[in-house]
């Protein structure tokens, strides 16, 4: 990156974000933000909002916050930990830039983030939006973000790194370190976060850009495509969404007298609810109802040395950078 104005680059990792505690309180706040995006709910106003804060939020909140209370860290909840963590780690590989994180929705909040740069007299900021595959729903929401309140800096972001070498050998290796430490399992499957269907019909990349994430880290397992299974999780509401489901798959697994499945979800930079409860808890739970025996989880890149890296040498790259501010 070419500083001409800054004495030091900055670099923003932003997550999605999550509560700030394990309460109904809490959650309701997160996700009263969170579903109030139009990015992510495309309903009208005046009919969502009041559905939202009336009917959903009320039964919800307080399901959630339990599924948040039995993944709680000490220091708080995982994604925000992992994510805080992942952000020193990429600070001691680019100790000469400003690097800070932030969550599109919560605290520490992306506008904050950029008022601190701000307040230091940083004008040239770089945003890493910590998905790896581009969706309207989330790369495109933190662009709306940095758009409503960057002052008078020059912003970039990277808009995926979905087939981005490192960032595949890395899953790879961590695929290889577990099927070392544990041996294989019977199936290997990949399962992303789900986005309404009707969203890829209209054009967004998503589902394209997993289906790409798939035959890269096969490749640098050394395997066929068809060694691994794709699927997506996740699902809200009674739309369809990208298909296969991730729930359903397992049971059918298990149904067949599949014993061993082994889960990684490339799409999730860090360990979250959706990794730690969703998959550990509720899909395993109903793999071994259908007769599987052990649905073994393969954690997220977390704050490991081999992520910290990717992400610091895509922050120094020219390449998929694009101004989105100035």
């Amino acid at each position: 990156m070419h500083d001409t104005s800054d004495s030091h680059p900055a670099l923003i990792l932003v997550n999605l974000g999550t509560p700030s505690a394990a309460t109904a309180e809490a959650v309701t706040a997160y996700l009263d933000e969170f579903l109030s995006d139009p990015r992510v709910v495309q309903l009208p106003r005046w009919l969502w909002r009041p559905l939202l804060r009336h009917v959903i939020l009320p039964k919800r909140s307080p399901v959630v916050a339990h599924k948040y209370a039995e993944i709680w860290l000490p220091e708080g909840s995982p994604l925000a930990v992992y994510t805080q963590r992942l952000a020193q780690a990429v600070h001691a590989r680019l100790p000469q830039w400003r690097v800070l994180h932030a969550m599109r929705y919560g605290a520490p909040s992306l506008a904050d983030a950029l008022a601190q740069l701000r307040a230091e007299g940083v004008r040239n900021v770089r945003v890493l939006p910590l998905y790896p595959q581009y969706s309207t729903t989330t790369t495109a929401s933190v662009a709306d973000a940095i758009t409503a309140q960057a002052q008078g800096q020059q912003v970039q972001i990277l808009g995926d790194y979905h087939t981005d070498t490192g960032w595949a050998q890395a899953v790879a290796a961590s695929i290889q370190a577990h099927w070392q430490a544990h041996g294989r399992g019977e199936r290997l499957l990949l399962s992303f976060h789900g986005i309404p269907q009707r969203l890829v019909d209209h054009g967004d990349p998503y589902a394209a850009q997993c289906e790409a994430s798939a035959q890269a880290i096969a490749q640098a397992l050394g395997i066929a495509r068809d060694g691994l299974m794709l699927t997506f999780q996740s699902r809200f509401g009674r739309a369809r969404w990208l298909q296969p489901y991730t729930l359903p798959t397992l049971e059918q697994l298990g149904r067949d007298g599949v014993k061993t499945v082994d889960v990684v979800c490339p799409g999730f930079a860090v360990d979250c609810l959706e990794t730690l409860e969703e998959i550990t808890m509720q899909n395993a739970e109903a793999f071994y109802a259908a007769g599987g025996q052990a649905l073994r989880y393969i954690p997220c890149l977390n704050a490991s040395e081999a992520h910290a890296d990717v992400l610091a040498a895509l922050a120094q790259e020219e390449k998929g950078w694009a101004v989105c501010a100035r």
